[in-house]
């Protein structure tokens, strides 16, 4: 008996528990923390939009981006955007969406050059993130570009007033996810009871094959 009774304080805390749990004074967090500044908001809102609203001010050419390419990313990517080891591979690919074997490369897939100025603005180098100038980040988009036959000139530059023009050979892969209308049927409830007029008729019945091969040598034995 002796152990029981050593177990009703126990029992005790832990019917209490739930209660201390629900008293709202401990989590009063009023006076707590402020709003943030605008001069905050602009460091965390660098994202670029696809007519490139929001890109930051710089420019770059494919010739600039091509020592700064093999500087910062082709110990990941390639000298030419082939990829290193299982690294991504950048360039290539062209055409090769429809086949058995796609490859997903910045030009062969990516829809919108405001994309990889992005991406690169804020996740590249990696280790490194956000170390480049705008100029760095757009002559390295110019010379991924380049590398995916995007632009053909050499002496092209890429800036801020362009990328949202840059046309991509994938732009129209893209559409809007329309499931939720062209897949609505799904997600009905299903019909449980009175759901077809008249009887219930027999359409087609299964076919049963025997498609285990035979073993006629001696000793063989089929389960």
């Amino acid at each position: 008996m002796s152990r029981f009774r050593n177990l009703l304080p126990l029992v005790g805390l832990c019917v209490a528990a739930p209660a201390l749990a629900l008293d709202a004074t401990m989590f009063d967090l009023s006076g707590i923390g402020r709003e943030a500044t605008a001069e905050e908001i602009a460091g965390w809102a660098i994202d670029i939009l696809p007519d490139g609203t929001g890109a930051p001010e710089g420019r770059g050419t494919v010739a600039e981006g091509e020592d700064l390419f093999v500087m910062y990313c082709a110990v990941c990517h390639g000298d030419f955007g082939e990829g290193a080891g299982r690294w991504p591979q950048l360039a290539g690919g062209t055409g090769s969406l429809a086949s058995h074997d796609p490859i997903k490369t910045v030009g062969s897939y990516w829809p919108y050059a405001s994309i990889l100025v992005d991406y690169i603005n804020r996740s590249m180098p990696f280790g490194y993130a956000q170390s480049l100038t705008p100029d760095e980040v757009y002559a390295i988009s110019a010379y991924i570009l380049w590398l995916g036959d995007v632009v053909l000139d050499d002496d092209f530059e890429l800036s801020h007033e362009n990328v949202g023009r840059i046309e991509m050979p994938n732009a129209g892969g893209f559409f809007p996810d329309d499931r939720e209308t062209a897949e609505s049927h799904f997600w009905e409830a299903p019909c449980m009871s009175d759901c077809g007029a008249g009887a219930a008729q027999i359409t087609m019945r299964a076919v049963v094959l025997d498609v285990t091969p035979e073993d006629d040598s001696p000793g063989a034995r089929i389960d």
